[in-house]
């Protein structure tokens, strides 16, 4: 299969999603002081409660708390009584041997040069979300590495090396027997998937076992434009994780569909960052971080 660019992909979905679109909406967070919450991880159920873990942030900083967050009333949201913080950017949340991993962008000095920030993924597991506690560490320079459960119960690693292995950001794969096979080593040498065109570039955000025992991949695509200014994409494709074969990616929003607000920069306005995919009743909804500072979510026909 041909490698499509962002512009051929962008343009596929204008002419796919049609002229009536359901108005996307901002969810309310509150008890933060005021920081920003982006970047989150689809809700979710847990011990009866609906929550939804989220980026927390000054508007003026990138020092971030990864919070858990309940929802009080309809699309209202405080902290979770009862649940730590951690100190990462971008959470993901999965369940994998019945256990919960928790994992997100893990941001330190960097160990040659302590002026630097160096980062990786950093997981933390547990059988209660209470009871979290580190798990494993990707590579220094790797971002969005994230697990799913396979329908033989051995475990799907995707991971995003940048660099001389990945560019700006390609996507690895590589399936390992159990939790206990998911180390550093693995992480680094997974093999390459064929998505992008070498001046883009995307990671996985999310990833859902399907019923044909295929994965079905929530993720995001990204370029510069020649102002200088980023743009991010929400996109899904499918992957056979005994073969390798996978769909190319399509896009599933941008961010004209959604509410205009504020960005963190102004060379962040265009970025959706995906977050995950939620079902209530018979409608999926796709909720995504939008310029670096909000969280909104809306309607999107299943990509699967």
């Amino acid at each position: 299969m041909e490698i499509q660019s962002i512009d051929s992909l962008l343009k596929e979905h204008r002419e796919n999603r049609g002229t009536v679109q359901a108005e996307a909406v901002k969810p309310v967070f509150c008890g933060v002081d005021g920081k920003d919450i982006y970047n989150p991880t689809a809700p979710f159920s847990y011990e009866g409660k609906k929550l939804i873990c989220a980026r927390v942030e000054p508007r003026d900083s990138e020092k971030s708390e990864t919070v858990f967050f309940e929802e009080t009333k309809k699309d209202v949201y405080v902290p979770a009584e009862g649940l730590l913080r951690f100190q990462l950017q971008d959470p993901c949340l999965t369940m994998v041997d019945g256990q919960y991993i928790l994992g997100g962008t893990e941001v330190f000095p960097h160990p040659e040069n302590p002026d630097w920030v160096a980062w990786r993924t950093a997981f933390f597991i547990g059988g209660r979300l209470t009871e979290l506690r580190p798990f494993v560490k990707g590579p220094i320079g790797m971002k969005d590495v994230r697990l799913v459960e396979l329908a033989d119960k051995r475990v799907g690693v995707f991971t995003r090396p940048q660099g001389e292995k990945g560019g700006r950001g390609k996507v690895g794969f590589t399936v390992v027997d159990g939790l206990s096979d998911v180390t550093e080593e693995v992480i680094e040498n997974a093999p390459l998937l064929e998505l992008f065109l070498p001046d883009e570039w995307g990671g996985v955000n999310a990833a859902y076992l399907l019923e044909n025992g295929e994965i079905g991949v929530l993720g995001h695509m990204a370029c510069f434009k020649p102002e200088g200014v980023r743009h991010y994409y929400p996109m899904t494709f499918r992957l056979n994780p005994e073969t390798r074969e996978h769909t190319m990616p399509v896009i599933l929003a941008e961010r004209s569909e959604f509410l205009a607000g504020e960005s963190k920069r102004e060379d962040l306005v265009d970025v959706l960052f995906s977050g995950g995919l939620y079902k209530e009743a018979d409608t999926l909804f796709l909720y995504v971080g939008v310029s670096d500072c909000e969280v909104q979510y809306k309607p999107v026909q299943n990509p699967f």
